[in-house]
């Protein structure tokens, strides 16, 4: 009820200067997340209202239910709250969910934090270089994994691992760090591999 009421009086005049740059670090964050870190390697291009949209609108609950007694507790609980929800209709990859939970991190620590300006802005920075530096791999290499049928099962033998992976690495132009041999069919004459390679 208290929470109503201070939806229904809150005014334009009191839009205060702090509030205007709290919404505008976290709308710059969220543009920079999305447009910049997250669609430069993942591509998707769909998520983008969901990302947005979750920000808004924990941003906005957050900085209002601030205004009132709200324990630590329950600030954290709301967060829990939207960072657990999941989508039925399509599945959505866990890099995806990290973006989103990031989204409505940032929305979340813009709204409640009592921090200047400035500390809003290095906060903001803060994770956007972390979030850059973990995407591009410069704190550890990326790697990728695909499964591939090969059709000279022979290769498969464990004292012909070497020349195994060189082949591989002609025909797919990846490089190659390993490879596990999975199921052979010996009448379709072809081994199914799972290749372990880095991504460039």
């Amino acid at each position: 009820m208290q929470f109503i009421q201070i939806i229904s009086s809150w005014t334009w005049e009191e839009v205060n200067p702090v509030f205007v740059a709290k919404l505008t670090v976290d709308l710059v964050s969220v543009f920079i997340l999305a447009r910049f870190i997250y669609l430069k390697k993942h591509f998707r291009t769909d998520l983008f209202l969901t990302f947005f949209s979750f920000n808004i609108i924990v941003f906005f609950i957050s900085y209002l239910l601030n205004r009132v007694d709200l324990s630590t507790g329950a600030a954290f609980g709301l967060f829990a709250i939207f960072s657990m929800l999941r989508y039925r209709t399509e599945g959505i990859s866990a890099v995806d969910m990290t973006y989103l939970f990031l989204c409505i991190a940032l929305g979340l620590v813009m709204a409640v934090s009592t921090g200047s300006f400035f500390e809003h802005l290095v906060l903001a920075g803060f994770i956007l270089l972390m979030t850059f530096l973990l995407e591009t791999g410069f704190v550890a290499k990326k790697r990728g994994k695909i499964s591939i049928v090969f059709e000279k099962p022979e290769l498969a033998h464990p004292d012909k691992k070497k020349e195994l992976i060189a082949e591989l690495e002609i025909r797919t132009g990846l490089k190659i760090f390993q490879v596990e041999v999975g199921d052979i069919d010996y009448l379709k004459d072809a081994v199914v591999l799972q290749v372990h390679y880095d991504e460039v």
